[in-house]
């Protein structure tokens, strides 16, 4: 069961309610440059991308955001830190939503100023606790997750009191039971939809089992309305693991999953030449399809079946499957070949 979580719309996509979990992630160019950050952003929707946040640390990249929005594909939210004034910049330019860190604009007056001009234009506030920049003399006494908690509580009710409510909430750190704790507990103390990541994950593989862990165990739980995976890596990286998590949870559905067995020594057919590029095949295919490629009798003939094409090897040759059903017999020479002409048949 998901949380219930009162939505809010970025740019026309809904986060909360019951809408899907949304995927994002954030560009990792310099603002300024317009072409590179729009190409970036281009890529990012060519893989599912549904919102984009741009870092806005300076006049320049305020100045180029007005021409981003209007070219992006893509809602855009604007990130910012330490200047209050570039978040009033990043309005003015159309931003859809923003991201403040309470952490670094904390000044009441300051919060006030941004959240009037927000609600006037309808434009959601995250409020973006990390343990990075958590101030040291805020809550000392208490454990972290529950430090990251009382800081965007503290945020919530400012805004509240002002009478905005187009809140979204995260609260990341790099440990995973620090995050899982802090969403925890705050999960039902308070309404609004959680963004949920594991930050400064690293690069792959160790940030993409981080995240995995730490998201896999919120999304298992019903928390999470939004989600980013934070790789050092091509934010593609970002968007395609976080489908593929979500795709393992069975929370969304985008483009294709791939069954293949580790390979043992039972097997007698290069499976794993196989799998590489089947897997390059299924990288051009939109469609939901599920493949399987198995290697031996022991589980390779029920798991062909349950997908929509499937292939179990034995010694020399392969049984080809099509929803359950067995299609034909095939050569070890020809398996590849057949294999992907069946794909493209059934995805067109």
């Amino acid at each position: 069961m998901r949380r219930p979580s009162k939505p809010v719309t970025v740019g026309g996509v809904t986060i909360g309610g019951s809408s899907p979990i949304v995927v994002q992630s954030m560009t990792k160019t310099d603002t300024g440059d317009i072409k590179a950050t729009l190409k970036q952003i281009e890529e990012l929707r060519e893989v599912g991308c549904e919102i984009v946040r741009v870092a806005v640390p300076n006049d320049k990249a305020a100045r180029a955001l007005a021409v981003i929005r209007e070219k992006s594909p893509l809602p855009i939210i604007a990130d910012i830190h330490f200047d209050y004034r570039l978040a009033l910049d990043a309005l003015e330019a159309g931003a859809d939503g923003l991201r403040l860190n309470p952490g670094n604009i904390s000044e009441p007056d300051k919060v006030a100023i941004i959240a009037r001009e927000a609600l006037q234009r309808r434009v959601p506030i995250r409020i973006g606790v990390n343990a990075g920049s958590l101030p040291q003399e805020f809550k000392p006494e208490l454990p972290l997750s529950e430090r990251l908690v009382e800081k965007a509580l503290e945020q919530i009710r400012f805004l509240e009191a002002l009478g905005f409510d187009l809140i979204k909430v995260s609260l990341k750190a790099f440990d995973v039971p620090t995050t899982v704790a802090a969403y925890r507990s705050i999960a039902s103390k308070m309404p609004y939809p959680l963004h949920i990541g594991i930050t400064e994950a690293g690069p792959p593989p160790n940030g993409l089992i981080r995240s995995s862990v730490g998201l896999g165990i919120l999304l298992n739980e019903g928390l999470g309305d939004t989600i980013r995976v934070s790789l050092t890596a091509h934010p593609r990286e970002e968007v395609t693991a976080a489908y593929e998590i979500l795709k393992s949870l069975n929370l969304r559905e985008h483009g294709p999953i791939l069954v293949s067995c580790p390979v043992c020594g039972r097997a007698e057919v290069d499976i794993a030449a196989i799998a590489r590029e089947v897997e390059k095949v299924l990288l051009k295919i939109e469609k939901p399809i599920r493949v399987a490629v198995m290697g031996c009798v022991v589980n390779g003939p029920g798991e062909a079946k349950e997908a929509d094409i499937g292939l179990a090897c034995g010694k020399g040759r392969a049984v080809i499957f099509k929803k359950g059903t067995k299609l034909r017999v095939v050569e070890e020479e020809d398996i590849l070949s057949v294999l992907v002409n069946e794909i493209n048949a059934f995805s067109a």
